[in-house]
């Protein structure tokens, strides 16, 4: 490594370059994103900053194992970093900046940082000198960028296939929303008018204002019967959360599911913390195959009231927590789980949702068991119901197929990266290592 990078040490004297000016590092990640630190943080930090120049690598001394590392983009200037995020300058005309931003991501140069790194297992410092000795192929030039080239065309066509993933998804729902009755909101005004009195309001907020946008004189004209969800559901079942154990239940334990098991929008059995073998299990909250479970409340607005449907019988016993409803249905329901389920991802329903959500600290936003029976939504009869589900799903099936194409693509762009790095390294031995 220290053939072809120079260590840049050059602090910078925040007297003659205000810190404002400064793009400061926050961190990088372990995928490599780089995070600057807003205006508020940057004036917060009091120790040295050195400069980094685009083109540049900056790695950190603990995280540089894990993948903690970046190649300076072309479109960042006056880039500082603290003494943690050692700098170093390429040699352009022996590597290409962005073969090392790849090269130094394939698991044989992990493994060299890794296996010799001190420290325990989540903060392993690389001293910069070891780090400079390690070695790397160094295939000519031209070669370099030949690699890179076809790395990047593959990594395209992945984010291509994601893009019409998302573009398939997007597509099904709206025709969900429209066969419902549903339609976009008309685009509002540069400068929005209001046309009400603030007695009329129940309160002067943004939220108060979409609340009766949804709930009163709505611009939506379904053709289906509107019913509140009370109205068509029995109840819905708030779970338990015990002290339980810090790691996921094996097999044969009973288990906690975990707000994240359910936000995503697809039952995630693997998140759950397992229940101790002393704390009282409750066998009438164990998720169940055709299970509607409903976010309670979450530390992100957006994802209060975040349902999923579970399609498959879970692996193990697991119990819904305190943060998580079910819906208990009626027997000979008016209501399809699964359109339940899509009807409240709806736009008009999150709207509702958001409307009502209540906690004064950001941090934890819920939504209470009546306010959530009181969403009101549009009941077409039942086989319209799974006629539209159907639908639905098999969009949703079309999309996740092909972004199983893309991981593929991702993966093979990967794997002919380093059989093209290594193969050249092979051939030609005299290329440098």
């Amino acid at each position: 490594m220290s053939e072809v990078l120079t260590r840049r040490i050059s602090p910078i004297d925040k007297e003659a370059r205000p810190i404002e000016q400064l793009n400061v590092i926050a961190k990088v990640t372990f995928g490599g994103e780089l995070f600057l630190r807003d205006e508020n943080d940057k004036h917060s930090y009091k120790g040295p900053l050195f400069e980094a120049l685009p083109n540049d690598l900056i790695i950190s001394k603990i995280r540089v194992g894990q993948g903690s590392f970046c190649v300076i983009g072309g479109e960042l200037d006056h880039v500082a970093v603290s003494p943690e995020y050692p700098v170093y300058t390429p040699d352009c005309d022996r590597i290409d900046p962005a073969y090392l931003a790849l090269v130094l991501r394939t698991p044989d140069f992990l493994a060299q940082l890794v296996a010799s790194a001190s420290g325990n297992t989540t903060k392993r410092r690389i001293r910069p000198a070891f780090f400079e000795s390690r070695h790397i192929p160094l295939p000519p030039l031209n070669a370099q960028r030949t690699i890179v080239a076809a790395h990047r065309a593959e990594m395209d066509r992945a984010a291509d296939l994601e893009h019409q993933a998302d573009e398939t998804e997007t597509q099904a729902m709206m025709a969900f929303e429209t066969a419902l009755g549903f339609t976009p909101p008309a685009p509002l005004p540069e400068r929005p008018v209001f046309v009400a009195s603030f007695k009329d309001l129940d309160r002067w907020s943004h939220e108060g204002v979409r609340r009766r946008t949804v709930e009163g004189d709505t611009a939506t004209a379904s053709s289906y019967p509107t019913v509140q969800l009370r109205d068509v559901i029995a109840d819905v079942v708030v779970g338990r959360s015990p002290r339980c154990l810090n790691r996921p239940a094996h097999k044969d334990e009973w288990g906690v599911l975990k707000l994240s098991a359910v936000t995503s929008g697809r039952l995630k059995p693997s998140e759950n913390k397992a229940l101790p073998s002393s704390a009282e299990q409750r066998p009438e909250l164990e998720v169940r195959c055709g299970d509607v479970l409903i976010t309670r409340g979450s530390g992100v607005a957006r994802l209060v009231g975040a349902t999923t449907i579970v399609t498959d019988e879970p692996p193990g016993k697991l119990m819904i927590c305190d943060l998580i409803f079910r819906v208990a249905f009626r027997e000979a329901s008016e209501i399809d789980p699964a359109f339940l389920a899509a009807t409240l991802a709806t736009s008009e329903l999150r709207s509702q949702i958001e409307g009502r959500r209540i906690g004064a600290a950001p941090m934890m936003q819920k939504i209470t068991k009546s306010a959530l029976m009181s969403l009101r939504l549009p009941l077409p009869p039942k086989n319209e119901q799974v006629a539209m589900t159907t639908a639905l799903a098999e969009s949703r099936a079309k999309a996740a197929n092909v972004r199983e194409k893309a991981r593929r693509a991702r993966a093979g762009a990967w794997k002919d990266f380093e059989a093209a790095v290594y193969a050249t390294e092979d051939d030609t031995p005299d290329s440098g290592h």
